[in-house]
């Protein structure tokens, strides 16, 4: 895994931006974190990660996962677009990236942490 930070000039106002993430996450990134934190296949994980020049939502570095976790304006074809190029940047880096709506999330729980464990099982 390539794992790298964000050049120093933007690492600081990156940096930022995460700890403005975490005080004020969606209710889906909350709720899932409060599962991440106390999951049972024994992996710690980090939430607003920076990882090159992207804040990742929940981050294995162990692993080398990256879960985001997609609210609907994930939809529209422009911020798909953009997701795909992040994702293609982030795999460069040897992450495996896993995506999930806010509403997988909150009503499928159980199913959103199966496939997480699932990758570190496989």
């Amino acid at each position: 895994m390539d794992y790298r930070t964000a050049s120093p000039d933007r690492y600081k106002l990156l940096k930022a931006f995460a700890l403005e993430n975490r005080r004020h996450a969606t209710q889906a990134e909350d709720f899932l974190w409060q599962n991440l934190r106390r999951n049972d296949f024994g992996v710690r994980f980090f939430r607003q990660h920076v990882i090159g020049d992207y804040i990742a939502d929940f981050v294995s570095q162990h692993g080398g996962l990256v879960i985001e976790v997609d609210g609907g304006y994930h939809s529209e074809r422009e911020q798909q677009e953009d997701d795909a190029c992040r994702e293609r940047d982030l795999e460069n880096m040897g992450f495996h990236v896993m995506r999930f709506s806010n509403e997988e999330v909150l009503y499928d729980i159980d199913s959103v942490m199966s496939q997480i464990e699932g990758y570190f099982v496989d």
